[in-house]
Parts: structure tokens; sequence; C-alpha cells
């Protein structure tokens, strides 16, 4: 079944396999390995980015589409969960399921608007037309304060199973105690593995590879017969649900839904990052980059103050590598990414296989 999802888009590359299967086991055992709840959190983050920064390379790397109106779909699915689980007394699975259908069924009639009015221009004004929409989409969460919250955002209760005083056994497993937070845990693993190998499988098949023919040269693919239009609609509806999906995922780890965690532009930025960081048009480059962004995000700054407190002998150093400046140390960091890695670090990795001598 693996291997069906995995199609022809095998790694290729024994380093990047073993990078791959690291990361997927240090994701999945992540609750046994590590203890605290700053480990876990950090795991979470990339699982949910994994699928979120795949979403969106099926419209960058695949299609060829620059949209800014990613996080906008990313926080309908976490204001649909969100807001439902707030408005009731008892929240059950059946009010989180149905917060999430009406999420899901307003993301693709706004994929499906845009797409058809927005994706018939070229390039850089898609890319405006979207960003208006989300900047405006962002400002109407931040105004209707009695729905969403505002600024300030909502908390909510989770169903009985995943609250933290739910226990499903009795005893520990493997010397930790399976709480709710834990069953939290291994939904969003597993959700985001379903939906990874889903886009893995999509962009491997023959509707992927028309999506690679219209980046390539849209003029030659609508010349073989192919309606772009119509596949770039479906391929912007697909990554939008996607993005929804890993939001509402989001929205359950977190208990909360704000316009900061959901909707803000950093999140955007963070997204196109890691696109660059880990190799545009390739499913692996969105593990591989997540892992390593969300990884500098929350530990860069405890390391530098580490090494700070270990050079304060060395005052120069001492003060370069002070836990205030982790934001520059995380650009150069980025900037040395592009220079040694300009495809990718997935990128790289399959071209050194490729370029490797035939015994």
């Amino acid at each position: 079944m693996l291997v069906k999802f995995l199609s022809n888009d095998l790694p290729r590359s024994r380093l990047l396999a073993a990078v791959l299967v690291a990361i997927v086991l240090g994701l999945l055992l992540a609750p046994f390995l590590f203890s605290g709840a700053r480990p876990l959190n950090t795991a979470a983050t990339i699982c949910i980015y994994i699928v979120l920064v795949a979403s969106y390379d099926l419209l960058l790397g695949y299609t060829g589409i620059v949209s800014f109106a990613h996080t906008m779909f990313y926080g309908i699915g976490a204001y649909g969960i969100g807001i439902a689980l707030a408005r009731v007394d008892e929240p059950t699975w059946g009010v989180a399921l149905g917060g999430l259908a009406l999420a899901l069924l307003l993301t693709v009639a706004l994929a499906l608007v845009i797409g058809l009015f927005a994706l018939r221009v070229r390039a850089i004004f898609y890319a405006m037309i979207t960003l208006a929409v989300a900047s405006s989409f962002a400002v109407l969460a931040s105004q209707l304060s009695d729905f969403t919250g505002g600024e300030d955002g909502r908390t909510f209760g989770v169903p009985e199973l995943l609250t933290p005083g739910f226990t499903l056994f009795e005893n520990d497993v493997l010397g930790r105690a399976i709480d709710g937070k834990v069953i939290t845990y291994y939904i969003v693993f597993f959700g985001c593995v379903l939906l990874f190998l889903f886009l893995l499988r999509l962009v491997n098949s023959p509707f992927g590879r028309v999506l690679q023919a219209i980046r390539e040269n849209e003029f030659r693919a609508e010349a073989l017969g192919y309606r772009t239009v119509v596949y770039r609609v479906w391929a912007n509806v697909l990554a939008a649900l996607v993005a929804a999906l890993a939001g509402a995922l989001m929205a359950l780890w977190l208990r909360y839904v704000g316009p900061k965690t959901s909707l803000g532009f950093e999140v955007m930025t963070d997204i196109l990052l890691i696109v660059v960081i880990g190799g545009m048009g390739t499913m692996y480059g969105a593990v591989v980059g997540a892992t390593l962004f969300i990884l500098a995000q929350n530990y860069l700054k405890t390391l530098m103050g580490q090494a700070s407190d270990a050079l304060a002998g060395t005052p120069l150093l001492a003060a370069a590598l002070h836990p205030d400046r982790w934001m520059l140390w995380l650009g150069v960091l980025f900037i040395l990414s592009i220079y040694f890695f300009p495809i990718g670090i997935v990128g790289k990795l399959r071209l050194r296989r490729f370029l490797a001598p035939q015994r």
C-alpha cells in the first residue's frame, strides 16, 4: 500500500532516504523519546507544517502558481473547528466535524471563486489578487470580534478523549501515560501522514503530470488539448482543502485559534522559506525543510544562549551569539542554505545521486 502511494517518486538517494526515515521515526516516537511539553509541541508543529508546505508546493512547485492566499485557507480550517467547539458548553466529535465540514465547504467555494476569476490572469497579477483577498479576510476575522474573538482569538474545549485528564490505560506505556495530549498528538501525526501520502500520490498521478506540464509550458500543454484553466483551478481547490485540514489539526492541537497563529502573513513567509529550503517541486522537500526550519525556530535561541555562556571569556563572540540575535543567525543560516543548496536540500541530494559515477 505504501509503495502504491509512493509510486515512482522514491527518495532516489540513500542519504535522503536515511534522513526521511529518521524524521518519520522521530515524529512517530516523539511522545516516548522526549519529556516535557515543548518537544511534543515542536513535533506536532513539524507534522502540520509538512502538510501545509506540501500543499503549497502543489501550487508553486508543481503547477507554477504563486499564491499568497494559502494561509487564508489554513485559517478557515482552524477557525471552523475552533468556533464550533467554542460556542458549545460540552464539546463533542459531532460539533467538531460539523464545524470542519462548514469550513471545508467555505474553502471550496472561495478556492473556486478565486481560481475561476483570478487564474485567468498571469503571474504577478494573480499573486496580487490572492494577497488582497487574504489580507481582507484577515481584517474581517479581526473585526468580527463577537464571532471570531477578534485579535485575542478563541480558546475552546475538546472532546473528553483529548483532555489532559483522560487516560487510555491504567499503566504507563514505555514510561509514558497515554493521556489526552498523547492521543491528540497521534491524531495529528496520522492525519498528517494520510494527507501527505494523498499529495504524494496526487503529484505522481496523470493529473499531477499534467500540472507539471502546465508549469513547464502552459501554451504547449493547451495545444496538446488540456484545459489548463480547469487543471489550475482543481490544483487550487485541492491545495486549499489540504491547507484547511492542516489548520483544523493545528487548532485541535493548540486548543486555540487566532489571527496571528492562523492568518498572519508570518505564516505565509515561513511557508515560502521552507519550500525554498527543502526544494520546490518535490514533496520530500516539505518534510526536510519543515523539520529543519521548525527546529531552528524553537531551539536556535536556546543553543545560542548556551554557546554565549560557554564563550563568556571571549566578549566579542559571546555578544555575537547572544540569544537576542537569534533571528539574525536564522537569516544567515537561510542565506547559507540557498548558497549551498540553490535547488533545495532534497534537489541537491537527488542531483548528487544522479551525478555519482556508475560502477
